[in-house]
Parts: C-alpha cells; structure tokens; sequence
C-alpha cells in the first residue's frame, strides 16, 4: 500500500503541484503539471463520511444509522464536507417545521430530532 499523497510543502507550507507520473510495470514517465482533486486535501474524517453517504446512495436516514448519530449531525457534517471542498456559499440549511413533520412521518427522523429541530428554527 502507498502513502497518501502530499498536497503541501513539509517546509513552508505551500500547495504543491504534481510534476511526474511513473507507471511502475512499465516504467513509462510522464512530465507536466498536473492538477490535485479536490478531494486530496480533504482528511479521514471527511473522506469516511463521503464514503458512508455515497454507500447510502444519499439518504440521510441510512447515513444515520451507519454513523450512528442524529439528522442534524449528518446535516453538519454534509455542510462541514462542502465547505472543506471549497463551496462556502454553502448555506446552514434550514428545514421548515413543514419539512421536519414531513421527515418525522415518514420515519426519517425520531420524534426527539423533529423536537430539537423546532426548536433550532
């Protein structure tokens, strides 16, 4: 297994750039300046929980109870996620009382998160 790939100078902390590509069967070399994903930068925590919210296809009540924590936890955390990918027009968003009847009838969310919902709005 390979190390994760540097995305800042040990030294002075700035952006580094990839400039070489290997490839290690047949040892062809690439060289230019190619360009980190997004997702580089990002650390376990985020990563684990983008993997747990794509293995639930999305669906907040699933990433509930693979985590184990409450819907306005994963909603934080999905608003921590964007926010670390560089979307900070990302809004705290806000679930009308309408919404959160809605999600309590459904069964996405207990009685007690529909509670402490309300009481947030």
């Amino acid at each position: 297994m390979g190390y994760k790939v540097l995305i800042k100078c040990p030294i002075c902390n700035e952006k580094l750039k990839i400039t070489k590509l290997k490839c290690n069967k047949c040892g062809t070399v690439i060289e230019n300046d190619f360009e980190f994903s997004k997702f580089e930068s990002l650390g376990k925590e985020h990563l684990n929980f983008i993997e747990v919210f794509l293995k639930c296809r999305g669906n907040i009540k699933d990433v509930e109870k693979e985590l184990g924590v409450s819907y306005p936890t994963v909603r934080a955390k999905l608003d921590d996620v964007l926010s670390a990918l560089g979307y900070v027009d990302v809004k705290k968003s806000t679930v009308t009382n309408k919404e959160v009847l809605d999600m309590l009838e459904k069964g996405e969310i207990s009685a007690e998160q529909a509670v402490n919902m309300i009481k947030e709005n």
